[in-house]
């Protein structure tokens, strides 16, 4: 069997599904693989996640990753929705859980970064009960 499939889903795949997205790929791709989407997508990723994850990370999420619709990612083993509170589509998966996370959009690089944080935990929890 290959590595789980992960897809890290909210709105408008613009902010922290795609920071998880990224996230996974560079944390857990050994576990792991890791896709994002929305039900709805934006002309382009939040500016000031991709501004933080260049400095914190040195990932550029502009050059690897675009805003994207559930079809557009294939099938997966774990879906984690970041807490949009909406109702997400029903998609066949193995595992569901929701994040609860805010969305820092218009907020603060503090807020921001305790979001990118918190992700970071969560995806490193995720890829340890994975790889046990």
């Amino acid at each position: 069997m290959g590595k789980a499939k992960v897809a890290f889903i909210c709105v408008h795949n613009s902010c922290r599904s795609q920071i998880a997205e990224a996230l996974g790929k560079h944390l857990a791709s050994d576990v792991f693989e890791s896709y994002s989407a929305g039900t709805e997508t934006k002309p382009q990723i939040n500016q000031s996640a991709v501004r933080l994850m260049k400095q914190i990370y040195g990932i550029d999420m502009e050059r690897t990753q675009k805003s994207k619709l559930l079809e557009d990612i294939p099938t997966v083993d774990i879906i984690i929705t970041m807490g949009c509170n909406v109702q997400c589509p029903v998609l066949p998966c193995n595992h569901r859980e929701d994040w609860g996370l805010e969305d820092p959009t218009g907020k603060n690089d503090e807020e921001f970064i305790r979001v990118i944080k918190i992700i970071e935990e969560k995806i490193m929890a995720l890829k340890n009960s994975i790889d046990n």
